[in-house]
């Protein structure tokens, strides 16, 4: 526990999606000074995301979807070219991030190596995200992947050339944090992508 927050209440704001919650709190300044403020955070529940990449043919597989709030933000056609990522639910990262890689690119894929978690957006959502990397090939493909129909998730599966996709990058194709970590990651510590 923090000592110098007290006085903790929060409110729910909306409960339609995900949760948004109105937090009430004091908070003890570096002027020893008590204030009360007050914010949202919204909660969506955590996430776990993945690198697929191939080193024989220096490949790796992305996704592209349709994203609102990006499409409210400016993103003219609001589709976004992203890494393979899902939310926890009940599972383990693990578990989430196998269950999400068969359902948006159809790779079962088994081996995956944790790199890192991280706070995607501290100042607003509560999530936090679990970053994987695995290495695919043909034989692990056993659907078209595309996403779930339930979820109405329209999720187009993208293989392409690591240096491509890491261009793509600096002329803004690519513009998901996840997927510039990951992309960046990789290109500083997977020796043969490139």
């Amino acid at each position: 526990n923090n000592p110098r927050v007290k006085n903790l209440t929060t409110e729910i704001l909306s409960d339609n999606w995900y949760v948004l919650h109105k937090a009430t709190f004091d908070y003890l300044n570096d002027a020893s000074q008590w204030q009360t403020q007050s914010r949202e955070a919204y909660d969506r529940g955590n996430g776990a995301t993945i690198l697929l990449y191939n080193l024989v043919n220096k490949t790796v597989i992305l996704t592209r979807q349709f994203r609102l709030p990006t499409y409210l933000n400016g993103n003219s056609t609001g589709m976004l070219i992203e890494s393979c990522a899902g939310l926890l639910d009940a599972d383990s990262p693990e578990d989430c991030i196998r269950r999400e890689c068969e359902e948006e690119t159809g790779y079962q894929v088994s081996d995956v190596h944790k790199i890192f978690e991280a706070y995607m957006s501290p100042g607003s959502v509560t999530e936090i995200v679990h970053f994987f990397i695995a290495q695919y090939s043909k034989d692990m493909q056993i659907g078209e992947g595309g996403g779930v129909a339930h979820e109405h998730e329209n999720i187009e599966v993208l293989e392409m050339p690591f240096d491509t996709a890491y261009a793509m990058i600096a002329s803004g194709e690519i513009k998901d944090a996840k997927t510039i970590m990951l992309l960046q990651y990789a290109q500083l510590n997977v020796n043969g992508l490139l």
